[in-house]
């Protein structure tokens, strides 16, 4: 019979380690969470110092039942549940449910699902760190109270189901303002020239930007100013007048954080935040590698730091020296600057074992599990190696008193290259090859061709979820187990819909951030959300009371429900009556809000059920056929404005009509922010609106 029991949260990571330990442990999963505050009311006794009631979670009871029995038969018990503020939660509610006393408690964590973390762990057993279970209790009634008194305003002003919270209000306050930002965008023309020049005793010509005046740099912001310079220069000389050599260093990468992570896997494998964290969860539990058995392939993948252990960054620069000469080893690691907010607790994500390949594995895992693997195994080697190396040549090139530059540069040691290598940033203007190294100031050139092109300035681009995620933690929103279920959120809620990976807010999601910024602006402030952040980190650390973060926050809470209840009167966004007529009840047809935006639905319901698709018209005629133009949507919601004779006319708009038509062009002017923009993008007209 086995002496010891160790409860951990999945079965995967129960399976894993219960090969690690033999017969003398019994190991169990709690499936997560055993206790949670109840969902039919906030749970939390104002009246008592704001004690939270935990009740068993519903289908949990037999879990716990089982629990029980190997508890009283077990000599230890350790609890070995994720590392981090959530797991010790866990860890606690466990103890608690079962009735394990303070003094016997033996918590254990380890950072990865080894033979040796968990063995050493089972040495270094420790009580609860209730630090850290504060920390996460703090968090869930505070995200309690705003979505059990804030939401209910939602449903009565927008529709039953809403809901806001602490984090998901203030991502979708950001999406809406890089809306905003996007719709207020006005492009400003601006031009570039180009020039070809060839070299005698070259066979190959070049290309060169144009850079200004002999005496400084030059912008060219019109036509006008184009054509001056391209006559002075029609029939100029040209001599190369500096050329400078250099070297420049392609630093490698830190290993991943969840951040980054989230955000490379969204970028080079087109994953979302929560299918990496689905995968990455596999690969830390567990999987079955074919010679290996049950092995966890990365170490614990909710972190933010980089720290990497002594003997795994031995063990990585000994596989570089053997697999890719002792040159490709790092010689010290590149110090980076210290980061506010980070819990260093773990280290950055990284393979358990570097000799266990990616082609070593590749047999044994599912294609996205393969590819997520690859991507952090590649990450972490190259982060132990020397930097890539190029021979730069800067050239200058005077004629007509204007001034063109090229840079080339030559790839002459590619160190962590020869591992990860990741796209060249989009900014770079060097020119692939090291031929104008031979050039001298001796050189004939001729400039053989000039290549002017008009453009324009582009908006901001619209979040996805990996710029979002950055964004989220550059302002200190949210921690790195909260970024894919914020995101997962804001999605099934239908506040946000994802199309070609931008993220787009909906109907719903404008008319929930109205009423969000308007009557609880301090919730979906992002300074006030980072700042409660930095308090809950100062609670893990022991500085600050949890208690007292509720104390100080929930008299607000109460006092923005009261002012809210006089703002949203103001705030009428329902069962707006139409002029449609109901054909099977003879009843006006009203509006309403449905997961999918505003619908038509007869007021007559449950007798009636009728409903029809609501196509808002605009008031203004479809520039192409003369018909209405109605607000209409994409499959996943997204608003865009069409014709009401669609599919027969195929006008189609992201922004509004104006009804007006361009002096330059005579296409339709579309209304973005307060100024009006032609639809065609090659006229680039653009004009104050003084409607």
């Amino acid at each position: 019979m086995a002496k010891n029991l160790l409860i951990v949260e999945s079965p995967a990571k129960a399976k894993t380690i219960k090969k690690f330990l033999g017969a003398n442990y019994e190991v169990i999963a709690s499936n997560g969470h055993v206790r949670d505050i109840p969902k039919s009311r906030m749970g939390i006794d104002v009246d008592n110092d704001y004690e939270p009631k935990y009740i068993t979670i519903r289908g949990k009871g037999d879990v716990l039942a089982k629990l029980r029995k190997e508890v009283k038969k077990a000599e230890k018990v350790y609890l070995a549940t994720d590392p981090d503020r959530e797991g010790e939660a866990i860890s606690w509610h466990l103890a608690e449910a079962l009735k394990i006393p303070e003094d016997e408690v033996k918590r254990i964590t380890f950072n990865e699902v080894t033979k040796n973390a968990v063995r050493n762990s089972i040495k270094e057993a420790r009580g609860i760190d209730m630090n850290l279970v504060d920390a996460q209790q703090a968090r869930r009634i505070l995200d309690r109270m705003i979505g059990y008194r804030i939401s209910p305003p939602l449903w009565d002003k927008v529709k039953r189901g809403l809901s806001a919270g602490r984090v998901q209000s203030v991502a979708l306050r950001i999406i809406c303002d890089r809306e905003e930002e996007i719709n207020a965008f006005v492009p400003q023309e601006y031009w570039s020239v180009d020039a070809d020049f060839s070299v005698k005793g070259m066979k190959k010509p070049f290309r060169a930007k144009f850079y200004g005046t002999t005496e400084g740099k030059v912008a060219i912001s019109s036509e006008e100013e184009a054509n001056k310079i391209l006559a002075a220069l029609k029939d100029a000389k040209f001599k190369v007048s500096e050329i400078k050599m250099g070297e420049r260093k392609r630093q490698p990468a830190a290993p991943f954080t969840t951040s980054t992570l989230q955000q490379e896997a969204a970028k080079a494998l087109n994953f979302s935040t929560q299918k990496t964290m689905r995968l990455a969860q596999q690969l830390y539990e567990g999987v079955d590698v074919k010679g290996h058995g049950t092995v966890g392939l990365i170490t614990y993948l909710r972190t933010d730091s980089i720290r990497i252990s002594e003997e795994a960054d031995a063990a990585a620069k000994q596989f570089i020296a053997d697999n890719y000469g002792p040159n490709s080893v790092m010689e010290s690691e590149q110090k980076k600057a210290d980061k506010k907010k980070i819990q260093d607790a773990h280290e950055a994500i990284r393979p358990t074992y570097v000799e266990l390949t990616p082609v070593a594995v590749k047999e044994s895992l599912s294609r996205d599990l393969f590819r997520l693997y690859q991507l952090i195994w590649k990450r972490f080697i190259a982060s132990r190696m020397q930097a890539a190396k190029y021979e730069t040549a800067t050239v200058k090139l005077d004629g007509g008193g204007y001034r063109f530059t090229t840079t080339t540069s030559e790839l002459v040691f590619d160190g962590f290259m020869a591992v990860y290598c990741p796209e060249e940033d989009e900014e770079t203007e060097e020119v692939k090859g090291g031929f104008l190294k031979n050039l001298t100031k001796d050189s004939e050139i001729t400039l053989t061709e000039l290549l002017p092109a008009r453009h324009f300035t582009t908006p901001p681009a619209h979040y996805n979820e990996a710029s979002l995620v950055k964004t989220l933690e550059e302002l200190g929103i949210g921690r790195p187990s909260t970024y894919a279920p914020t995101i997962t959120t804001i999605l099934a809620r239908r506040y946000v819909v994802k199309e070609n990976k931008n993220l787009y807010v909906t109907e719903i999601g404008e008319a929930v951030n109205r009423i969000m910024r308007q009557a609880f602006c301090s919730i979906v402030d992002v300074n006030f959300t980072a700042t409660m952040e930095a308090l809950l980190d100062a609670v893990e650390n022991g500085d600050v009371y949890w208690k007292t973060i509720i104390r100080n926050f929930y008299p607000d809470l109460e006092e923005s429900l009261a002012n809210a209840e006089q703002e949203l009167e103001n705030i009428e966004i329902e069962d707006e009556v139409s002029d449609v007529i109901c054909d099977v009840c003879g009843r006006q047809m009203v509006i309403k809000y449905g997961p999918h935006g505003k619908f038509l639905a007869c007021p007559g319901f449950p007798e009636c059920r009728n409903t029809k698709p609501y196509l808002e018209k605009i008031g203004v005629p479809c520039p192409v056929c003369g018909k209405e133009v109605v607000v209409r949507k994409t499959k996943k919601g997204r608003r865009y404005y069409g014709c009401e004779a669609n599919p027969e006319c195929e006008f189609m708009a992201w922004q509004k009509p104006s009804g007006k038509t361009c002096p330059q062009c005579g296409g339709a002017l579309l209304e973005k922010g307060n100024k009006l923009v032609c639809a065609t993008e090659e006229c680039g007209f653009v004009i104050v609106n003084e409607k």
